[in-house]
């Protein structure tokens, strides 16, 4: 008997390309189902983002006077309208028009237009020049949910100067400001360090390292935020009453620390949008150590806060508490996807000691009053955050980082050239951000001429001058503070609150 093959070849030859198909089919699924899982991922992150307003509003209030809890809250709500704006019709473009490809959510690539110098044969990007009011890309997902993401961030920054310039900071020069804050001055660093500027290519062009790094943001949104805050509020000057005439501080106590530790645990919650959302991948498993590094060094930050001050000062302030918690937060936010545990829990902990000594040495030595301490938290403790990276990152993440083969690795683990970058982009940052802070700071004053409330509305308190509403009309000792005290030229007089004859 003769057994013929030909009949299973057959149906064997024309399996094989239907199980080809098939396999490419699931393939494509695959793909795009990792895509969607990044755009939710995205999303989510820059939404829990978009909560930490919330959390500077309260902690900000809670550290200033009654007096001016409804001027300073305001502030914080409006500085997300007014600088969100300003970003979309110009900082995005400036930020992001030369980004490139936006590989985990899909792959768009018509971000691609940098205005750059050409030096020694290498591009030196400087700021983009596509998407000027999310134009051109009209219903293009990827750019719309990276331009959400990146916003919060700008918003985080634009929000600092409030509290370093509260209780004496006219609301009509917050406004004016708060547009050149989106518009420029976060945008064009940011461009330098994630938009595929100059500091970014710092390895790839001269070899150190892989360029200026920041995970998530320890320059590129906290130094810049409190380097806008140093500049502005040395050129503002201190609140009334702050110092003496030998030049010694006064405390000038908030009124509401119950409500600045709740902004705390808002801004410690929403952290972790923050950290482990710049993956822009919620396919990149490496988000668990990103999101528990970041809970580690907020920890730290706060407890040797509490040590330093307790020791120091025989107490443990709840204020220094507030800060130190977030001084570790901003420091671990460049670094906590390059670096271990115990790594993270230095780095929160120094930044907790750092930003208590920052404090008092800004206020005596610089004779800066910052009322909510974002120079030191955002600042300081910013720029200690990149330094950290290059000392600690252990070459284990960031293969391709920056368009540079290999994983990102500090001055520690045998990269002296990656801490040299950090050193760039920091005193980039001071330079760069100082001047453009200065100029808008100038241009605003000459807008609307001049910055600082009239002395007698300090003293009254910036609420019924500035905004026309106390946040606590019910409060006596507040409202009889209104009443009593010398009126506001042209905004309030001493009657104006007593209460009609019955």
């Amino acid at each position: 008997m003769t057994i013929s093959l030909a009949w299973p070849l057959a149906l064997s030859a024309q399996a094989a390309p239907v199980a080809d198909s098939l396999a490419q089919a699931a393939s494509a699924a695959a793909a795009a189902n990792t895509v969607a899982i990044n755009f939710v991922w995205t999303l989510v992150a820059g939404f829990l983002v978009m909560f930490m307003q919330a959390g500077f509003a309260m902690v900000e209030t809670g550290f200033t006077r009654a007096k001016n809890a409804a001027h300073t809250m305001t502030m914080n709500f409006m500085v997300y309208g007014i600088a969100m704006l300003a970003y979309w019709a110009v900082g995005f473009a400036l930020q992001a028009g030369g980004v490139g490809a936006l590989g985990t959510l899909g792959g768009y690539d018509k971000l691609a237009h940098e205005v750059s110098l050409t030096i020694g044969g290498k591009d030196w990007g400087l700021f983009g020049r596509t998407g000027f009011f999310l134009t051109g890309v009209a219903y293009t997902a990827p750019v719309f949910a990276y331009f959400l993401f990146q916003m919060v961030f700008m918003d985080t920054a634009a929000t600092i100067p409030t509290g370093a310039l509260a209780e004496r900071w006219k609301f009509a020069a917050f406004v004016v400001f708060s547009v050149f804050v989106g518009a420029f001055i976060y945008p064009i660093y940011a461009n330098w360090t994630w938009g595929g500027g100059w500091l970014a290519m710092l390895g790839k062009n001269v070899g150190l390292g892989h360029g200026h790094v920041d995970f998530a943001g320890s320059s590129v949104v906290h130094m810049t935020g409190g380097v806008m805050a140093f500049v502005t509020a040395w050129l503002l000057g201190p609140r009334r009453g702050k110092y003496n005439a030998d030049g010694t501080a006064n405390a000038i106590p908030g009124h509401n620390i119950p409500m600045a530790l709740v902004g705390t645990f808002i801004l410690a919650f929403g952290w972790f949008g923050f950290n482990a959302g710049s993956t822009l991948a919620g396919s990149d498993l490496r988000i668990g150590v990103i999101a528990t590094n970041t809970m580690l060094a907020g920890a730290a930050g706060g407890v040797t806060a509490m040590l330093y001050m307790w020791r120091k000062y025989g107490k443990p302030d709840p204020s220094m508490l507030a800060n130190g918690t977030l001084a570790g937060l901003v420091a671990i936010t460049a670094p906590c996807a390059f670096v271990t545990a115990p790594s993270a829990v230095l780095i929160g902990g120094i930044a907790g000691v750092l930003v208590c000594a920052a404090v008092f040495f800004i206020e005596r030595a610089f004779r800066i009053d910052d009322p909510v301490g974002a120079i030191s938290v955002h600042g300081v403790c910013g720029l200690w955050g990149i330094l950290s990276l290059g000392l600690l990152a252990d070459g284990t993440y960031g293969d391709g980082w920056n368009g540079v083969n290999g994983a990102v690795r500090g001055l520690f683990y045998g990269d002296p050239g990656q801490f040299v970058a950090q050193c760039i982009g920091g005193l980039a940052n001071f330079a760069g951000v100082g001047v453009m802070a200065l100029v808008a700071y100038k241009v605003t004053a000459l807008v609307v001429g001049g910055h600082r409330v009239a002395p007698e509305v300090e003293e009254l308190g910036l609420d019924l001058p500035e905004m026309g509403a106390l946040a606590y009309p019910d409060t006596p000792d507040v409202a009889t503070a209104v009443i009593l005290s010398e009126p506001a030229a042209g905004s309030l007089r001493a009657g104006d609150l007593e209460p009609e004859p019955a």
